[in-house]
């Protein structure tokens, strides 16, 4: 049976997702309270693998919370972490508890993290273990082997449209697809003239493509992407609105920017949806939703 994010890309409507973030230790209210808050207004949730390298409570625990909750979780893979032996494991594990989206990735360097000592595995890349859950749903192992009860996902990958060079990250973005990715959540988006080029490209393939946008909560946090984050560049208009905002205002500021270009990818139809995340103020994506008039 498919899970009802994969209805809800199939129908047509305007997909949202976002992050439920987990914590850094076994307190959980935090993201208990930001699953049930949004649970019931977005089509799905990812939680996130050890973003940046920052070793957080466990992906698969996310979703399977996410899940007693009520919420429709996209668990987050990582190739950085677990080899293939591990990666199959944890498959089988979240298929056998209802969590039926995936979000392959290969994963930040440890080098970004707090744990610069850990041993990064990549046994496998973001492509590859797009094609072991395909192999797996199959009946099949990565090694040829027979499972007693297989698997059902919606799988996604993500791209990064304001890579420079962009062929790269083009020749990647075809490689995943071949390899079965049926949903396509990108790396930040800013400039949206530049975004509906990507998509020109991006149309020629049966998948779907929601938009990933990042809440700016200040014009130095925008400087910092574009100095520090490969694949996101905030327009020099934005950091100066940003900027304008008055006094203790650059959040909201912020929100109201994240709300325009919803609505605008939403009412010139230039994706299927979009993936917000507010990172680290996962309550404020109500009002980034609001702001888009997604909800009232």
């Amino acid at each position: 049976m498919p899970s009802a994010f994969k209805k809800a890309l199939d129908s047509g409507k305007f997909i949202v997702t976002c992050e439920a973030a987990p914590s850094k230790g076994t307190n959980l209210e935090n993201m208990t309270h930001h699953i049930e808050l949004l649970k019931d207004k977005v089509d799905a949730m990812n939680v996130t693998d050890h973003q940046s390298s920052v070793m957080r409570y466990p992906s698969l625990g996310g979703a399977i919370l996410v899940k007693e909750l009520g919420g429709e979780p996209i668990l987050q893979m990582t190739c950085r972490d677990r080899n293939r032996l591990a990666l199959q494991a944890d498959l089988l594990f979240a298929s056998s508890r209802g969590v039926n989206n995936v979000l392959c990735l290969t994963g930040d360097s440890v080098m970004l993290g707090d744990h610069k000592q850990a041993k990064p595995v990549f046994d496998l890349d973001s492509s590859q273990l797009v094609a072991a859950v395909r192999t797996m749903e199959k009946g099949r192992d990565m090694a040829g082997n027979e499972l007693d009860g297989g698997v059902r996902f919606c799988v996604g990958a993500i791209v990064t449209p304001e890579a420079n060079p962009l062929e790269p990250q083009l020749i990647k973005f075809e490689k995943k697809l071949e390899a079965g990715a049926e949903f396509i959540q990108t790396q930040a988006v800013y400039d949206m003239e530049n975004f509906k080029k990507f998509m020109t490209y991006a149309r020629q393939f049966p998948v779907k493509i929601l938009a990933g946008i990042i809440l700016l909560t200040s014009a130095p946090m925008a400087r910092f992407m574009n100095k520090n984050v490969a694949g996101v560049r905030v327009p020099d208009e934005l950091i100066d609105e940003m900027a304008s905002a008055p006094k203790g205002g650059a959040l909201n500021k912020g929100i109201e920017i994240a709300g325009r270009m919803i609505r605008k990818i939403k009412d010139e139809k230039i994706c299927d949806g979009v993936h917000i995340m507010a990172i680290g103020k996962e309550e404020k994506v109500v009002d980034i939703m609001q702001a888009a008039g997604l909800i009232e």
